[in-house]
């Protein structure tokens, strides 16, 4: 009885997958959509009723019901690189030049021309062809796991039949590819949002990338999410051509944009370019431009990488959209540097699918050389069509008003200063309300601590109580419950989970925190080469300039401000309190067993049982260790678990250390 329900079962999945990818992947429905909701349901019963026979795959499993509490880092064995952007056809027969002069060759090469999506990237990973992992680029070099999220996105296969590729190990696989909204999608969701009184999203890009940050996979499977795969990474398959690339993740069952050309010289690219800048707006989701690849995977080798972009690959960024309206005024805002920055007030106008009424004017020296007064006819556009910005003056009214750079803060009314070589002004004042509040902002903020329910609002709302003077006040609100319950919108369990995510604010690790201290010139990456390089605080604060200026992209900008950072008293004081809090002022890897794994590769092949394939990679990583997808002569040591691919038999072929699991463990426990 129980053979026959499983098959059963297993033909049902099937169906279903089958009606998936048709009406996910190839946009051709072979039923209704009531049809296919009865056939989910019909799965759903019957597992419920045998919940033995639910396997991982199963179209019922895409939508979890667990809240993902922190997005845990994940590191990418391939780089996610950046794309060097040109804006003009001068600029990609530069592009032409450049590979050709490279890979010496007098012939023209092919390059692959595909549309540029304004969208989120991501990096999947299946193993034995089952969907594991979901990625996001972060840096390019470490992203946050977000699995559960795009388990929910229904053309993104839970398994794929790599036997359909005949010939190659394809038992561990990376695609990535770009996560992105239908612009009439997004419209529908802005349409629910404001029928149930919530504020509309800015843009398809903005909205999708903070879908994919949601907590509850439940919520983000009521978002309209989408994605086209672009890219696939094996170490058991080589490919002779990005096109070859294309057509195997098609094979593959994933969803690849039709609307791409293989062109046999860079003159076929421009004319491919020139096309779509026409056509962008016939289509139903946002481009901003065309990525341009070189179509041979040997040319690629060959032209290599530069810093974080590849030499071999390039974005055309289409020109921006624009629109005239009027600048009513200038305001001046304060920074959490205490940098005086004005911001255009604009009458309203729709740009891109947003509606603008605001623009960031980096300086006063802005201000005078684009002529900008008050009441002004202005050109405005969006740059990469996210960020909005005054290009030019179109008309200058009869009445307008002249811009007066402030002498005083617009918040506390202190001098302000301007520094030598510098264009910026800034208030004197430490203690200014608006740098208070920007720093603990910042401090909190996605990327530094990431205190869930202390947002912009409510920071700004304690600083005016006076509950919170510096960032370094957070770790007592705790003290003021009595006080913060009674408070209207507030509440007993909203409190009480706001002291809960701040308390949990505390397992972050010493590079978040590092970042979090809002040290000027100091980005997340700059604060993980730091944490990296010195391990605690301590040895940050003792280091002299030129072991500084040692660690790479770390230069006199960022020394200087350092140094500066480290010799005010008032910052001194907050550290202290913080690490009496218990917030983490030294990295893992130095209060662990250090080098235990130093500079040791290791390669992972086949599923573990009590490791997650990132979290191997990761310990691995902690104690010294480096991690390669492919096995080489120069592997150390390959960690063998269930069902292993190829690589366990190139292993014995190098006579490379094989460790199981239990060894491995054994090993960094050691």
């Amino acid at each position: 009885m129980n053979n026959v329900i499983q098959k059963k079962i297993i033909d049902l999945r099937e169906e279903i997958k089958k009606h998936e990818y048709h009406y996910f992947v190839l946009a051709q429905p072979l039923i209704q959509d009531y049809e296919f909701d009865l056939l989910l349901k019909k799965l759903e019963k019957l597992e419920s009723e045998y919940p033995e026979f639910i396997t991982p795959d199963s179209p019922t499993q895409r939508v979890g019901s667990d809240l993902t509490k922190v997005f845990n880092p994940v590191n990418h064995i391939t780089p996610m690189l950046s794309l060097s952007n040109t804006y003009n056809e001068t600029e990609l027969y530069d592009f032409d030049r450049r590979v050709r002069d490279i890979i010496k060759i007098d012939a023209e090469p092919d390059y692959m021309a595909e549309l540029k999506l304004d969208g989120a990237s991501v990096s999947l990973k299946y193993e034995n062809g089952f969907f594991t992992t979901a990625a996001t680029r972060g840096d390019g070099e470490i992203g946050e796991e977000i699995t559960a999220n795009v388990k929910t996105i229904r053309s993104v296969p839970l398994k794929i039949s790599i036997d359909k590729i005949k010939g190659y190990d394809l038992s561990e696989l990376e695609v990535r590819g770009e996560i992105f909204m239908e612009i009439e999608a997004f419209n529908k969701l802005n349409e629910e949002r404001v029928r149930n009184e919530l504020p509309p999203f800015a843009n398809p890009r903005n909205s999708t990338a903070g879908t994919l940050k949601l907590q509850d996979p439940r919520e983000v499977s009521k978002r309209p999410l989408d994605i086209f795969a672009y890219y696939l990474l094996s170490p058991g398959m080589h490919f002779k051509t990005q096109s070859q690339n294309l057509e195997i993740l098609e094979t593959l069952g994933f969803k690849v944009n039709k609307n791409r050309r293989l062109c046999h010289n860079i003159k076929e690219v421009v004319d491919f370019c020139r096309e779509w800048s026409l056509k962008r707006d016939e289509l139903p989701y946002e481009i901003d431009g065309v990525v341009v690849k070189v179509n041979s995977i040997e040319y690629q080798g060959k032209l290599g990488n530069i810093a974080k972009s590849p030499r071999w690959a390039v974005a055309y960024k289409f020109k921006a959209k624009q629109a005239s309206t009027i600048l009513n005024s200038i305001k001046w805002q304060v920074g959490r540097t205490g940098a005086i920055t004005p911001v255009a007030q604009l009458e309203p106008v729709r740009l891109a699918g947003s509606t603008i009424s605001r623009a960031t004017l980096h300086n006063f020296d802005e201000i005078q050389r684009k002529q900008l007064n008050e009441g002004d006819t202005v050109l405005i556009e969006k740059g990469g069509d996210v960020i909005p910005k005054i290009v030019s003056v179109v008309r200058h009214a009869k009445n307008s008003k002249p811009v007066k750079l402030p002498e005083r803060c617009p918040v506390c009314n202190s001098k302000l200063y301007k520094p030598e070589n510098e264009v910026a002004v800034y208030c004197e004042n430490y203690e200014c309300s608006a740098q208070v509040k920007g720093r603990i902002i910042h401090f909190a903020g996605r990327g530094a601590m990431d205190i869930e329910g202390l947002g912009e609002a409510l920071i700004c709302r304690f600083v005016d109580m006076k509950l919170l003077n510096s960032y370094a006040d957070i770790y007592s609100l705790k003290e003021y419950k009595d006080v913060l319950i009674k408070e209207e919108g507030l509440g007993l369990k909203s409190i009480t989970n706001l002291i809960k995510a701040i308390e949990n604010s505390k397992k972050r690790p010493f590079e978040k925190v590092l970042f979090a201290l809002g040290i000027r010139y100091v980005g997340s990456g700059a604060a993980q080469k730091l944490a990296r390089h010195f391990g605690s605080l301590d040895d940050l604060q003792k280091a002299p300039v030129e072991e500084l200026e040692s660690i790479p992209d770390i230069g006199p900008s960022v020394s200087g401000s350092i140094l500066r950072f480290f010799k005010n008293p008032v910052n001194i004081a907050h550290i202290e309190k913080l690490e009496k809090a218990g917030l983490k002022f030294a990295s893992e890897l130095r209060k662990t067993a250090p080098g235990i794994l130093e500079n040791k590769s290791f390669v992972l092949t086949g599923t573990l049982k009590n490791f997650s394939r990132e979290e191997a990679k990761e310990a691995i990583i902690k104690f010294g260790g480096k991690v390669s997808s492919g096995v080489s002569s120069k592997t150390d040591y390959v960690i063998a678990g269930e069902n292993p691919g190829s690589k366990l038999s190139k292993a014995k072929e190098f006579q490379i250390q094989i460790l199981t699991e239990d060894e491995f463990s054994k090993l960094i426990s050691s």
